[in-house]
C-alpha cells in the first residue's frame, strides 16, 4: 500500500509538472532582459465625410437637369415629372426648369399605386418619378445614382461621377 501511494503521488507530481510545462505562451517578467513583444498600434481611420445638405442639393440639381434632358417625355406619354425632395427643393427645381415638357410638379399631385405607373392627379395621365442617391464624397468627387420610375416595366438608373468645382458640382461622367 505504501508503494501504491508513493506511485500515485509520483504520478500526480509528474502530471502537475507536465501540465505546467506544456504552456506554449512565454511568460514575461518585467525584470527579464527581454521584454514582451509589443503589438502594433491600432490604425485609426478617419470618419467618412458626409455630403452637406447644400452640396447634396447641388448634386441633385445637376443630376435632375441631366435626367430632364434625356427626352423621357418627348412622345407625350407622360404628363408630369415628380422629383424626390422636400417642398423647397422641388419649388427650386420648378423655378430652374419652368418650361420643361412634361412639367415638374409637386408630389401632392402624384397618385402612387403599387407596381403601377404613377399618375398625375390633374390630368389622369401617366407620370414619371426621378430620384437621386448620393454616396459619401471622396476627395473632391462624389458618386451618385439618378433613377427614373414610371411603373415596373419603365424603370432604370444612371451612375454619375461629379466633381466639385468652386461651389458647384459638375457631372464628370455618366454610365
Amino acid at each position: 500500500m505504501k508503494r501504491e501511494s508513493q506511485f500515485i503521488f509520483g504520478l500526480l507530481i509528474a502530471w502537475l509538472a507536465a501540465g505546467c510545462s506544456t504552456s506554449k505562451e512565454a511568460i514575461w517578467f518585467s525584470s527579464d532582459e527581454h521584454l514582451a513583444p509589443v503589438s502594433a498600434p491600432a490604425t485609426v481611420l478617419p470618419a467618412p465625410r458626409k455630403l452637406a445638405a447644400e452640396d447634396l442639393f447641388k448634386v441633385q440639381v445637376a443630376i435632375y437637369g441631366e435626367l430632364l434632358q434625356r427626352h423621357f417625355g418627348d412622345d407625350g406619354e407622360y404628363s408630369a415629372v415628380f422629383v424626390q425632395g422636400d417642398d423647397a427643393e422641388v419649388a427650386a427645381l420648378i423655378r430652374q426648369f419652368p418650361n420643361h415638357v412634361p412639367p415638374i410638379k409637386t408630389s401632392d399631385l402624384a397618385e402612387l399605386r403599387p407596381n403601377r405607373t404613377p399618375l398625375d392627379k390633374q390630368t389622369g395621365k401617366p407620370a414619371m418619378i426621378f430620384s437621386v442617391e448620393a454616396l459619401d464624397p471622396v476627395d473632391d468627387r462624389v458618386q451618385a445614382i439618378g433613377r427614373w420610375y414610371a411603373g415596373g416595366a419603365v424603370t432604370g438608373f444612371y451612375t454619375f461621377t461629379l466633381k466639385k468645382s468652386g461651389g458647384d458640382w459638375l457631372i464628370e461622367s455618366v454610365k
